[in-house]
């Protein structure tokens, strides 16, 4: 089969497209033909091997793993013996080790059914970043309904999920972005949209009682001036490089300033969970999320996929499509 692989740290050119073994399913596990694919910051980073710190996970010289991709929406191929929920030809989404590839591996725990009126692009594009948004503004936010919820970095693969999923829990909802996406904003849901090159949100008379900060261009102390007393500030990545000390700078920051101020400020780091990949499927199934996808590229492109995210431009998801001709 086919597969995304690299042997080395660096730049979208170190990744290549080969012909690798076909992987089997283990007794937990749940071999997927995989139809798409979404690409996320974590397989850049995985890919340059920064912040530096990650290598102490993923090999410190070289990668220990040579595969790529996170997200995966596809077809059940084979099932390992103990698995009970899924059988072949059903059409899963879920988290899996390897993504870029044509077929993939992962646990049975992993996955959740996908839903007929989604399509498979559309069900690659949520995991980490549907993750990221639903902890974000329920674990760390506790957001509540009628609150006012500002996302900055509205359009965003983090940010389109976010402005729906506040949306869903009853908020009133401000999306930040540029001037060629204010139309995209408002159409999944923001009440109101602010063009960051003709405003700056922080500089605002409005308070809100929450924030999801997934760009981290403004100072803590500046988001800090539009909070409620008791509102609470939620980073999402933000801006890095080799070290990552911007980040790991800011959460310092932020941990210390939570301490003698009343507002509350927190960075989230998504975490796989079946329950909330369920709740994912539900809210597509029932029209209250609608990904939004950017750019799609063929598995021989990721490459171009991965330098299009790291400009940081993208509008929702860039994702990976896999077409087979009838014999496969």
């Amino acid at each position: 089969m086919k597969a995304i692989v690299y042997s080395n740290y660096g730049s979208p050119d170190v990744l290549k497209c080969e012909e690798v073994e076909k992987p089997t399913a283990g007794d937990d596990e749940v071999l997927i033909k995989v139809r798409a694919a979404s690409v996320n910051p974590l397989d850049w980073h995985f890919m340059r091997g920064t912040p530096y710190f990650v290598r102490v996970k993923t090999g410190l010289r070289k990668p220990k793993t040579t595969r790529l991709g996170v997200d995966v929406a596809g077809q059940v191929e084979a099932v390992g013996r103990n698995v009970t929920q899924f059988k072949p030809g059903d059409e899963v989404f879920g988290s899996c080790r390897g993504a870029f590839a044509e077929y993939a591996c992962t646990s049975e725990s992993a996955l959740v059914m996908k839903p007929s009126n989604v399509t498979f692009e559309q069900a690659a594009s949520v995991p980490v970043a549907a993750f990221t948004a639903l902890q974000g503004l329920r674990d760390k936010g506790h957001i509540q309904p009628g609150q006012k919820v500002l996302i900055n970095g509205a359009a965003g693969g983090v940010g389109t999920f976010a402005v729906q999923i506040a949306k869903w829990f009853g908020a009133d909802v401000t999306g930040v972005c540029s001037t060629r996406n204010v139309d995209m904003v408002r159409s999944i849901g923001a009440d109101q949209v602010v063009d960051y090159t003709q405003e700056d949100f922080t500089k605002s008379e409005q308070r809100y009682d929450l924030i999801l900060d997934s760009v981290g261009n403004h100072s803590l102390l500046a988001c800090r001036r539009v909070l409620n007393p008791k509102g609470i500030y939620i980073a999402v990545g933000g801006p890095s490089g080799r070290w990552m000390i911007g980040p790991l700078a800011r959460a310092i920051i932020a941990l210390v300033l939570s301490r003698f101020v009343s507002q509350n400020l927190v960075m989230v780091l998504a975490r796989r969970s079946k329950g909330d990949l369920t709740i994912m499927r539900e809210l597509m199934e029932a029209g209250k999320v609608t990904p939004v996808i950017d750019r799609r590229y063929r598995l021989s492109e990721v490459p171009e996929a991965i330098r299009y995210l790291e400009e940081g431009h993208a509008r929702g998801k860039v994702v990976i499509t896999l077409e087979y001709d009838n014999k496969t």
